[in-house]
């Protein structure tokens, strides 16, 4: 799977699934701050991301993960 692709994949559910404006997705947002996403949210995060890319992320593995292009980042060492 491409960056790109996961790119993709990611804003797609953001959008869709957490109701994220789509003018606010950008690499260099902040995930809390400028997304707004809460511990609920991210619990939906960790389910969809399960079930796009096949594995479950630990919360300890997050903890430097501020923007969402550290999310993208994240996600592709993981594929």
């Amino acid at each position: 799977m491409t960056k790109a692709e996961i790119v993709e994949i990611v804003n797609t559910f953001l959008i869709e699934e957490i109701e994220i404006e789509e003018e606010k997705i950008n690499s260099e947002a902040l995930l809390k701050e400028d997304l707004g996403i809460d511990s609920l949210d991210f619990v939906d995060i960790v389910v969809i991301v399960e079930r796009h890319f096949g594995f479950k992320i630990k919360p300890e593995e997050m903890t430097g993960v501020l923007t969402l292009g550290q999310f993208y980042d994240y996600i592709e060492t993981k594929m």
